[in-house]
């Protein structure tokens, strides 16, 4: 760089490791993903006919589109909101787009075998990592156990997301209620976040042969 350019004697990294590591970063985020049995939930796959998902499937569609903002997908068991997640998921990385997804009680469960001396992992690196990933998907959420800690950190994640506007999917089945205050006061800011519920029935009741979604 000329003399008086602001990058006039740093060290700046080239383009194509910047790409190297970015590549190595979406890896890492498909690992920790474990996305594999859930490769098959599409959009294409999911019947956005079946009374009750119309709305949640066109809003999906968008979101995966264009990820901005907050996606909270509410419902009963077996309503399709899993399906629509990792249907996001899928899309976002067909994109090359960094992507984390996760079921809320396993995602508690990485974070904590971070202590054991045997990760090959550090906390501090698993949990920046999981705060500012560009979309993070989380399933279930609600289903954890309510200890103390793992209020703490998803308050965190939450909190941290919340305020640097990282686009961010949710499902539960649980009424916001009861769910930490903190986390359903930033969940309930509709400038940021939009509420879907999902009024169709459990799909697992339906007869074997006509199961499309979950």
């Amino acid at each position: 760089m000329p003399l008086g350019d602001p990058f006039f004697g740093r060290l700046v990294m080239c383009d194509c490791k910047m790409s190297e590591l970015e590549e190595q970063h979406l890896q890492e985020l498909q690992a920790l993903s474990k996305l594999e049995p859930f490769k098959h939930k599409t959009f294409t796959n999911f019947d956005s006919t079946i009374k009750g998902v119309e709305t949640a499937c066109r809003e999906a569609r968008r979101y995966a589109r264009e990820p901005r903002g907050w996606l909270l997908l509410m419902g009963g068991y077996g309503c399709g909101k899993t399906h629509l997640a990792a249907a996001i998921a899928n899309e976002a990385i067909n994109h090359r787009f960094g992507v984390l997804f996760t079921v809320v009680p396993d995602l508690l469960d990485h974070l904590r075998s971070t202590f054991s001396p045997n990760s090959d992992k550090q906390y501090d690196e698993l949990f920046e990592g999981i705060r500012t990933t560009p979309l993070l998907i989380l399933d279930d959420l609600g289903t954890e156990s309510g200890t103390p800690w793992a209020r703490e950190k998803l308050y965190q994640i939450f909190n941290h997301r919340y305020n640097h506007e990282l686009p961010t999917v949710i499902t539960t089945n649980r009424d916001l209620r009861d769910i930490d205050e903190r986390i359903t006061s930033r969940m309930s800011d509709r400038a940021f976040c939009k509420i879907i519920y999902i009024e169709a029935n459990d799909y697992r009741l339906k007869e074997k042969g006509s199961r499309r979604y979950r």
